[in-house]
């Protein structure tokens, strides 16, 4: 299974996807993508054999997909339960490279995986927690129609200030309100 709009695609990593991923991800120890992928946790390299101990976890999952653009790995898309027996899950979403960056590939690849998670998945609501220093993840829900549904202040320390943490959520109803209209 895989999703294409506007020359995106995100799909479930391949085998051969691991080493693109790693490459990403891991191999380098400031990366840029860090510096607005929740910043105030500290990244760790990891060695290519370390990586590919994870390949279990990884390779054909439903809860962790690549986002591909041009036939390229650039970036990833994943989901936990936050709660699961209350169905409460949480997405995130990477696009690695900063030449991928502001012209809506992570907006398309958000609406793909949101519209997966809910056409796959008995859910009531879908989400994400950011920070306020992440200006593009926060427009990129509004324009999908995410609400910010909590904003702690000031909870998020990096480089000598603190950030809100933002919470944006998208209920069922909402969904199905938008999809009616296309």
């Amino acid at each position: 299974m895989s999703y294409t709009e506007n020359g995106t695609t995100i799909r479930p990593v391949h085998e051969e996807d691991l080493r693109r991923l790693w490459e990403l991800s891991f191999r380098d120890k400031d990366p840029e993508w860090k510096r607005w992928d929740a910043p105030y946790y500290p990244h760790s390299t990891m060695t290519w054999e370390a990586f590919q101990e994870k390949r279990a976890n990884l390779v054909g999952q439903d809860d962790f997909w690549v986002i591909e653009r041009g036939g390229d790995v650039i970036g990833m898309v994943s989901w936990y339960w936050e709660h699961e027996p209350s169905r409460w899950l949480e997405m995130g979403i990477v696009i690695y490279e900063p030449q991928h960056w502001g012209g809506g590939i992570g907006t398309t690849a958000l609406r793909m995986w949101n519209d997966h998670l809910f056409n796959t998945m008995p859910l009531v609501r879908t989400g994400y927690t950011t920070w306020s220093g992440n200006e593009r993840m926060i427009r990129a829900g509004e324009k999908l129609g995410f609400k910010m549904e909590a904003r702690l202040r000031k909870v998020r320390y990096w480089n000598g200030e603190y950030y809100d943490s933002i919470r944006m959520g998208m209920l069922r109803e909402e969904w199905e309100e938008l999809n009616r209209e296309k």
